[in-house]
């Protein structure tokens, strides 16, 4: 199964560290503020995700870690970090076999003296290669991949809470297709193979896809990353999370279905992320809304901006950020404050929201009929599914369960396991086209069944 690698205990370890960094946070600010609706309201952003269990973090580049304005910023209102160049392939491998760790430990460091996260941004990508990378293709390129993959994982092995392991690897537009590159033509399964890589390299971080204009639900590249993640959780590709940069301007503006998206890859058994949040001139009510979606999900993790003063963004002269270029907050800034603070702690174990019916998502494999998941009733250790077939009254579903959960009880269907206990055949007998089952989580609170086919006859 995906997760047999994981080294135990896992969320437990990133719950602590949000809260610890929650109390960073507050013993380096005044303390707390007075907000409409709250007797006591956190007074930064980092403490306020965190008291969530969540963080809220930024892009950094060490080169402006010199700067004290700065650090001041960085070091009051975040509790998680990014690399925002100093961790891409060009910087760590400059040339072939000579590792430049130094830029990306500083920044490490830094956010460990402040009790903040580290997500490591990226180490597949077809952009920012350096000159011997761009040169080679075939066996050769892949090669050379999976080594950084490997090497960079290893030495930052136990310091790095979530990995980009592949960025930006679909086009853009209508087709839903991969996009062209030189990784991309090394085969179809090179993102699988990193994936694999990272994972044997550090088993403890959390690896994840990152990927722009995919915040749409309705648009082809979002369905495109959506069926490679649901394929790589249903043949056991390790893969825990999905990351949108969320870049928005122009075409590419907040859709009014950010959190159908968000919900809907959550359903999957992935976590989502919103890690590279900038939005033209900074309008509070759409930072308003990206904060609220995420809270509404309960597998949204944090939310990432991507930079910390306008002056500092790809985009400064669009004024995107939550701080102007002198420091100073922006009622975009207050908005999301008070939306972190009016948000509440999701409940452990809570299912994530499936896709909702009707959209274009590619179902589970089938022949006759479509097999709907709804999730059920959550206790402290277990918790209850229903599954509804239509499109046939006679019929049988496939369902696969994440070890070491196992289902405890069962109803209105006909049910066979495989030898490992975990695949599931649920076949109709009668009384009616909706069964369902109680499963134990076993300590395993995130994942979740997976239709893996439905059958009729």
């Amino acid at each position: 199964m995906a997760n047999s690698s994981r080294a135990p205990g896992r969320s437990r370890r990133l719950r602590t560290a949000l809260v610890v960094s929650a109390a960073v946070g507050l013993l380096a600010t005044a303390g707390a503020v007075v907000l409409p609706g709250s007797a006591s309201a956190a007074s930064t952003l980092g403490a306020s995700a965190a008291e969530r269990g969540r963080y809220f973090g930024t892009a950094v580049a060490v080169s402006r870690l010199n700067d004290s304005a700065y650090t001041t910023i960085l070091n009051r209102e975040f509790n998680q970090v990014t690399a925002e160049n100093e961790m891409k392939i060009d910087a760590l491998q400059p040339n072939q076999g000579q590792f430049n760790y130094g830029n990306g430990d500083r920044l490490v460091q830094h956010a460990r003296s402040q009790g903040m996260l580290v997500r490591g941004h990226t180490l597949a990508w077809h952009a920012q290669q350096p000159g011997w990378m761009q040169n080679m293709s075939g066996t050769t390129l892949r090669n050379a991949m999976l080594n950084h993959v490997t090497q960079v994982a290893t030495h930052y092995r136990g310091q790095i809470e979530w990995w980009d392991v592949v960025n930006e690897a679909f086009a853009d537009g209508s087709s839903g297709a991969r996009r062209d590159s030189n990784l991309q033509r090394t085969g179809n399964d090179w993102i699988e193979a990193a994936f694999r890589a990272a994972r044997q390299a550090d088993p403890n971080a959390d690896l994840c896809y990152n990927d722009y204009n995919i915040d749409n639900w309705n648009d082809a590249k979002t369905q495109a990353v959506y069926r490679m993640v649901q394929d790589f959780k249903n043949r056991g590709v390790p893969i825990d999370c999905v990351g949108l940069q969320s870049h928005f301007t122009g075409g590419s503006n907040y859709p009014s279905n950010y959190r159908t998206t968000l919900s809907s890859f959550a359903a999957l058994g992935v976590d989502v992320h919103i890690t590279e949040l900038d939005i033209r001139n900074a309008p509070s009510d759409a930072y308003r809304n990206v904060v609220n979606d995420c809270l509404a999900v309960a597998r949204c993790k944090g939310i990432t901006v991507w930079g910390i003063r306008d002056s500092d963004s790809w985009r400064s002269s669009e004024s995107p950020l939550l701080f102007n270029s002198s420091g100073q907050k922006k009622p975009a800034y207050d908005a999301v404050l008070t939306a972190l603070n009016n948000g509440t702690t999701p409940p452990t174990g809570n299912p994530t929201t499936p896709p909702p019916t009707g959209n274009p998502t590619t179902p589970p494999p089938s022949s006759g009929c479509t097999a709907t998941v709804t999730p059920g009733q959550v206790w402290g250790d277990r918790y209850n599914t229903s599954v509804t077939v239509s499109g046939a009254s006679t019929w049988s579903v496939v369902v696969a369960i994440t070890a070491p959960q196992k289902v405890s009880s069962t109803w209105s269907g006909s049910f066979s396991w495989d030898g490992s206990g975990n695949i599931m055949t649920v076949r109709s007998n009668g009384s009616g086209n909706t069964f369902g089952f109680t499963t134990m989580m076993n300590g395993n609170s995130s994942a979740r069944p997976q239709i893996r086919s439905c059958t009729a006859g």
